[in-house]
């Protein structure tokens, strides 16, 4: 069986005494066979901000276990502290966030967290590759989305061997 979470997002993820990560509220999880690779739901679920866009619009695709690796990436860039610190200080606050790192990127601007002269470069790396996976998870066509076996592989990598996604078209709402 797999297991869908719909609902992953930081308050979802708790520590132990060991600071091991562990998933929790699994109200909205469904589980499924893992010889499927669609699943049929009759409503949305999830936090908005977290939802894979499939889960709103059907017509973008399916709904699979790729709703978790969009979720996921969304996960990533709370992580690495961009959201609240970067975002709400620039001009652009209103800007969908991942469209802002696109920006970044475009310009030949890295992403950085905090203040930059307090983090070497393999902060400024770990930082670099983070953002990168997660915009790969964010791919508006969940197949363009990877696994997240694919993922882990992605974040065990270097930093410069990772290619940045092409930037998802976003519809307006």
């Amino acid at each position: 069986m797999r297991i869908l979470h719909f609902n992953i997002k930081p308050h979802n993820i708790l520590l132990d005494h060991n600071f091991i990560p562990k998933v929790s509220d699994f109200e909205l999880a469904k589980s499924y066979p893992t010889g499927n690779s669609i699943v049929t739901i009759t409503a949305a679920r999830g936090t908005i901000g977290y939802v894979a866009p499939e889960l709103i619009n059907r017509c973008i695709g399916a709904v699979s276990y790729r709703v978790d690796v969009y979720s996921f990436s969304m996960l990533l860039m709370e992580m690495i502290v961009l959201k609240k610190n970067l975002v709400d200080n620039t001009e652009h606050s209103t800007q969908y966030f991942p469209d802002w790192i696109y920006d970044r990127f475009n310009k030949g601007k890295d992403i950085e967290i905090g203040d930059a002269d307090e983090y070497g470069n393999e902060e400024r790396g770990i930082t670099r590759k983070m953002t990168i996976v997660a915009l790969w998870c964010i791919q508006m066509n969940p197949v363009d989305r990877p696994s997240m076996s694919k993922v882990v592989e992605l974040l065990e990598s270097e930093a410069e061997s990772l290619q940045i996604p092409p930037q998802p078209f976003q519809p307006p709402l």
